[in-house]
């Protein structure tokens, strides 16, 4: 994907120029004639779908304000998501930012609604595309659809997850058609255009790619929304997960640390990618985990928390070293208080000394890809498939779940439970993706969300928690331009 943006920055960046700040995700251009004057020809196409990407990758905080909405994607995800689980905080208390860990999100939190934005940006340029893709090849027609369509329902299937019900476009409307804009829509109408979109996904993409939609991206995530749903089809998610795994395409690698310095490798099967020290294709949140020796602009976010530390300790293996570190007085600590995630450790990066780490000339530009679908999930999600909310026996099961925690380190045999419990799973799934935005969605999916996170919230003493946090506010911002229509969740 990084040469195709090259050849192509220029006209999305004409084409989709929707991030002004004073109008609600605008989803055509100026006028709906240059979109009509640009999709002539199947390249006209492709370069619209890239487009769509470029609002997934999102715009680095270094290139704008850190304090307006600017379509940040997926760059501020984690503060929606690992902050308001029991992983990761930020370091100190100031700021908006802030508020995620402590569960005191409102519906004015710059943040949330930065990415309200950005997942709706991705939609409407899917939608946009889809408009205009008959003007595509016919051999490309089927594939661009289902391509669009992937990216429609990855930004729908985050937004369900954390706001509820939401408004459903499926359509290219103009900004008047208030109607349709903001009327939210019921979680299953939402999940039911979910399934029906990757279900394209799964049946006209290949395997190409794995920085841009493909099959198994689409069966993954597929599998990931049946399990997610209130009544989950797991029969469903273990066909899925099987036709993945049987294709032989994956593989775990050896090392963790490959599957995060090593770009587009053997297990990723889905990522989102940067370029390093170009201010227009980087991301900026390399450096804003970073504390000891600060160098974004906050003072240190994605904070780990003692309690996953613990979990890493007794049950992380040889992922720990590469999960975080600990600087400074906290080196010394059996147990860290302010430990800093390295899984996502800028270019250049040299932390072997703990006095003195470096992060190399432009760390706040930083180019590691986002992954968002990797192998060892798949793994994980057929266990979880199998086992059906149950403790289980059945050796299919133990066997993905041993694949992963081999690769960790730990013995094939002697460490194989006779009983897979979901207990265990919830905690394989911790210490493997932890800081991958994955442990906030799979407490609710697992049904642990409050019981946990009450619990977390408690120990922590972050008296603001109660169940009705576990959804953020729709945003204000949006509920005042609809004139009312949007409608606010429970507070």
């Amino acid at each position: 994907m990084k040469y195709i943006k090259f050849l192509i920055v220029a006209i999305t960046g004409f084409l989709f120029s929707s991030c002004d700040s004073d109008e609600f995700l605008n989803p055509l251009p100026d006028s709906a004639i240059v979109a009509e004057t640009f999709f002539q020809s199947d390249a006209d196409v492709l370069a619209g779908l890239i487009g769509i990407y470029d609002a997934v990758q999102g715009v680095n905080e270094n290139t704008e304000s850190s304090n307006a909405r600017y379509n940040r994607g997926v760059q501020l995800e984690y503060l929606l998501t690992e902050h308001r689980s029991d992983n990761t905080r930020s370091k100190t208390l100031e700021g908006s930012r802030a508020d995620f860990h402590r569960y005191i999100v409102e519906d004015d939190n710059i943040q949330s609604e930065d990415y309200w934005q950005s997942m709706y940006e991705i939609i409407f340029r899917a939608n946009n595309v889809l408009k205009y893709v008959d003007n595509a090849e016919e051999a490309n027609l089927n594939k661009y659809s289902a391509e669009a369509k992937f990216l429609r329902a990855y930004a729908y299937f985050n937004l369900v997850r954390l706001y509820g019900a939401v408004p459903l476009v499926t359509t290219v409307v103009g900004p008047t058609e208030k109607e349709l804009l903001f009327t939210r829509v019921e979680e299953s109408k939402v999940y039911e255009q979910i399934i029906a979109d990757l279900q394209e996904g799964v049946q006209h993409l290949d395997d190409k790619h794995k920085s841009r939609a493909s099959k198994a991206a689409a069966q993954g995530m597929l599998a990931k929304v049946y399990l997610t749903l209130p009544t989950p089809n797991y029969a469903g998610a273990k066909e899925l997960c099987e036709a993945i795994i049987g294709t032989g395409n994956l593989e775990l690698e050896e090392n963790f640390r490959d599957v995060f310095y090593k770009e587009l490798n053997n297990e990723i099967i889905f990522a989102i990618q940067y370029l390093s020290g170009n201010p227009d294709e980087s991301q900026g949140f390399s450096s804003e985990f970073t504390s000891y020796k600060r160098q974004g602009r906050q003072d240190g976010l994605n904070i780990v928390n003692p309690n996953l530390a613990e979990d890493f300790i007794a049950y992380g293996g040889n992922r720990t070293a590469v999960s975080y570190a600990a600087f400074g007085d906290d080196a010394d600590l059996a147990v860290p208080e302010n430990a800093e995630v390295i899984k996502f450790l800028p270019d250049g990066s040299d932390i072997s000394d703990s006095d003195l780490p470096t992060y190399g000339d432009s760390p706040a530009n930083a180019g590691n890809d986002w992954i968002i679908l990797r192998y060892s999930d798949v793994l994980l999600m057929h266990a979880e498939a199998i086992m059906e909310g149950q403790n289980t026996t059945e050796a299919s099961a133990i066997d993905s779940y041993m694949k992963v925690r081999a690769r960790a380190g730990f013995d094939a045999v002697d460490d194989r439970p006779n009983v897979l419990t979901i207990d265990d799973l919830l905690l394989e799934r911790r210490v493997e993706l932890a800081f991958e935005n994955h442990r906030f969605f799979d407490l609710l999916r697992f049904g642990v969300a409050h019981d946990v996170l009450s619990a977390h919230a408690e120990e922590m003493g972050y008296t603001s928690y109660n169940m009705r946090r576990l959804i953020l506010p729709i945003p204000a911002r949006e509920i005042n331009l609809s004139d009312g229509i949007l409608t606010q969740n429970p507070q």
